[in-house]
């Protein structure tokens, strides 16, 4: 699929746009690219099928965008896009990459210092040529530094949601090869870590040869690290390593549990192993010559007095201990939400009419959606004032009542995600709060505030009665920003006293809270969230990344509201 390649380049075009202050055109572009990079379709499958008006049939894409789109599926390239490369050549998505950095102001940076790309830029900000500028000063350039710094330390590893639908794409492939018996994702990326090195395929086939050499020629290799008989190394045009390996069925169970890891889990497993007299590799579990379990992982566990730890919670954190003592929580299934809590429409600048995501919704087979539009604080957003929040009620009102008259089992529930202002008030009326079934709030602005002050300023949000959800609880974007500074200690502890409870953001540049965070909530006994934050119907399917990182966590069902069906849900918001 072709979808990210042009979504890419449609961000690109709208941040030159930008540059230029050419009004609307960025956000059409912005639009597109939002609608390719979440649809499941093929867009090129689509041209081939119906041409330019298939194109046009997108959501957002009109002749112009459609005719750009139609040229880089013929050519694999963009002449407007090329014009703008060639007069402004920036690397933008490295220079973007760095927080506080838009494309205005690398514009500024290429036509005053001749700042293309990020080492460009890390040298012009060490030599102090940034702050002198207009529009900059001191302590934007410290935070340029402190941005590229955070960068570096990130730099190698891909968002989960960036590389997953691509291994899902090869996995696919694989898996209709009649050669191929079984196959399976293994290493960090079946245990759904938050970032990924690269991309491990395990595979069962009796004639192997013919399943690599389909693995080394596949569209998107770019250098073959390596090719034997049952083993395969490439380098895919990402950016990434994609490894695969075949093995025998019937080491099948040990290969798996070895190379999905993690490395301190295997060495610890490993080890209880030779305490018992047994070798564990990953060929099997042997005792001498003779093989005692292989075929399966859960033979393996079971063979080594464990209970089977699910691959998500594999890190030697206290996994092994209570799976020896067989005390693992049952976790949080992958079926088990009922309903996403925090979701944009078009009312604040999301992409999708109530209603359209309230279809969505019902094909996903949940029992209620919560419309959380921002509120007046965020004007970039288009954040609702009072007067608004009770005209977008009344909408909601006139869809549950259309959807009760046709019998459909969804209940859409009147939401909004207030702003917490730097006192902790937040940025509307309570009155206009006590309309809604529930309230979401979350800090949007002045992340550099020191700990006390930043803890104090979310504590006090949750004093406030008409609170329910704290939004993205340490406001951190991977691979973009740090957590800012909080005791996350008091906070659970406010949260427990005042009934708050945290979201698990399932965007996959959040997972926010983190693994560790949600096992910190759950030990505490604060109830946790798992929303995807959508800004587009098709980002709905993001939940399965929040409910990974729930069970990372962790987790179980009891621990997370929205596996409640809606007249319990109803009832712990009343």
């Amino acid at each position: 699929m072709k979808n990210q390649e042009i979504a890419n380049i449609l961000y690109d075009i709208a941040d030159y746009l930008e540059m230029d202050a050419v009004p609307f055109k960025p956000y059409a572009y912005q639009r597109v690219a939002l609608v390719l990079e979440t649809m499941e379709e093929d867009v090129e499958k689509l041209y081939q099928g119906g041409g330019l008006k298939a194109l046009e049939a997108i959501p957002g894409v009109g002749k112009n965008i459609a005719e750009k789109i139609e040229e880089y599926l013929k050519t694999g390239k963009i002449k407007y896009y090329e014009q703008f490369k060639k007069r402004l050549p920036l690397n933008l998505k490295e220079m973007t990459s760095v927080e506080g950095m838009g494309p205005k102001k690398a514009k500024v940076l290429y036509q005053k210092l001749g700042v293309k790309d990020l080492k460009d830029l890390e040298k012009a900000a060490k030599s102090h040529q940034i702050a002198p500028l207009f529009g900059f000063g001191e302590k934007t350039e410290k935070n340029i530094l402190e941005g590229i710094k955070f960068l570096k330390r990130s730099k190698g590893r891909f968002l989960l949601g960036e590389i997953l639908p691509k291994a899902q794409e090869v996995y696919d492939k694989l898996k209709n090869l009649k050669e191929v018996e079984r196959i399976d994702l293994a290493g960090s990326l079946r245990r759904r870590k938050e970032t990924i090195g690269d991309v491990d395929f395990l595979v069962i086939s009796k004639n192997p040869v013919p399943v690599v050499d389909f693995f080394v020629k596949q569209t998107g290799v770019v250098k073959i690290w390596g090719q034997g008989k049952t083993k395969a190394s490439v380098r895919i045009k990402d950016g990434f390593d994609m490894d695969m390996r075949v093995v025998p069925k019937k080491s099948y169970g040990a290969a798996l549990q070895y190379f999905t890891g993690s490395k301190e889990h295997n060495i610890v497993t490993r080890k209880i192993a030779m305490d018992k007299g047994l070798k564990l590799s990953e060929y099997g579990l042997f005792r001498g010559q003779r093989m005692v379990a292989s075929a399966s992982e859960e033979d393996i566990y079971q063979a080594l007095g464990m209970q089977y730890p699910e691959p998500e919670i594999r890190e030697n954190q206290g996994e092994i201990e209570a799976a020896l003592r067989h005390k693992l929580p049952e976790l949080i299934g992958y079926q088990d939400i009922k309903g996403d809590l925090h979701c944009h429409s078009d009312w604040d600048g999301g992409k999708n009419t109530i209603e359209e995501l309230a279809q969505a919704t019902l094909d996903m087979g949940y029992q209620y959606l919560g419309i959380s539009d921002h509120t007046k604080f965020l004007r970039l957003e288009h954040g609702l004032d009072e007067k608004r929040l009770t005209q977008r009620n009344k909408e909601i009102d006139k869809i549950n009542y259309k959807l009760k008259t046709i019998n459909y089992k969804l209940k859409v529930l009147k939401g909004a995600e207030v702003n917490i202002l730097n006192d902790g008030l937040v940025d509307i009326k309570d009155e206009s709060l006590r309309e809604l079934d529930f309230v979401i709030a979350g800090v949007h602005s002045s992340f550099k505030m020191d700990k006390n002050m930043m803890t104090e300023r979310i504590i006090a949000a949750m004093k406030n009665p008409n609170i329910d959800i704290i939004s993205h609880p340490t406001g951190r974007l991977i691979k973009i920003r740090d957590e800012y500074q909080i005791d996350f200690d008091r906070i659970l502890k406010a949260a427990k006293q005042y009934g708050v409870i945290l979201e698990i953001n399932a965007s996959p540049q959040r997972l926010d809270l983190n693994g560790q965070n949600v096992r910190r909530a759950k030990e505490a006994g604060v109830k946790m969230v798992i929303n995807t934050d959508a800004h587009h119907k098709n980002q709905l399917r993001l939940i399965a990344f929040g409910i990974a990182q729930a069970r990372r966590g962790w987790a179980e069902a009891k621990d997370i509201i929205n596996t409640q069906p809606l007249d319990k849900l109803l009832n712990f918001f009343r």
